[in-house]
């Protein structure tokens, strides 16, 4: 996603109410480091069931239970119904073994709930969390936009992000900036360095 409007809005990032449930649930140095929009459109089919991570924080155990470390925050810039395609998540996945929680839910003892949104609504999860996306069988397309923030000491660049402009960057304030582990663009041209948090003193 661009952090340019109408795509890029900072009550996105700084939402007082989201970040305190974030924030409890992992500490209160957290950053956003990836953010993104699913859009399918009519004729979407069933997605696989996947996780949002590349990389486990231990390659040699990726399936040791930890705490949490990242959490997905979403917002439907739609009314999302059943015929809209909602994400599907099979509850509980987040906390089991990879191949015992595929096969949970290929077997069927795990079912995929849908989770339908509207206007305003925010879902916050755990992309560990086995999930999909399902048919959108309506004109309209299903905007779901999701933000990634992360615990200030993970760092993952297995993603490509777009960096923030350096208008926008100065249009933030220094709590904000804190917040926001993006590259920032060169006036010169757009550098794909990303710069360390810079976290306010609490």
């Amino acid at each position: 996603m661009p952090f340019e409007p109408p795509c890029f809005a900072p009550e996105f990032f700084f939402d007082a109410a989201v970040l305190s449930v974030v924030r409890r649930a992992m500490d209160a140095r957290v950053v956003a480091d990836q953010w993104g929009c699913d859009v399918p459109l009519k004729g979407s089919q069933y997605q696989e069931f996947h996780v949002d991570y590349q990389r486990p924080l231990f390659a040699e155990a990726p399936d040791l239970p930890l705490p949490v470390y990242m959490l997905a925050v979403s917002f439907g810039l739609t009314e999302i119904a059943p015929a809209h395609g909602p994400i599907g998540i099979a509850p509980g996945t987040h906390r089991m073994p990879r191949s015992q929680a595929l096969r949970s839910v290929e077997e069927g003892t795990i079912e995929a709930q849908p989770v339908t949104l509207g206007l305003g609504d925010v879902l916050i999860r755990h992309p560990w969390a086995l999930h999909r996306g399902t048919p959108n069988r309506t004109d309209t397309p299903r905007a779901l936009l999701t933000i990634r923030y992360v615990r200030q000491w993970y760092a993952d660049d297995s993603r490509e992000v777009n960096p923030i402009p350096l208008a926008v960057w100065q249009s933030l304030t220094a709590e904000q900036q804190g917040f926001m582990r993006f590259p920032r663009a060169d006036p010169q041209g757009p550098s794909r360095d990303r710069q360390p948090a810079v976290l306010p003193k609490r």
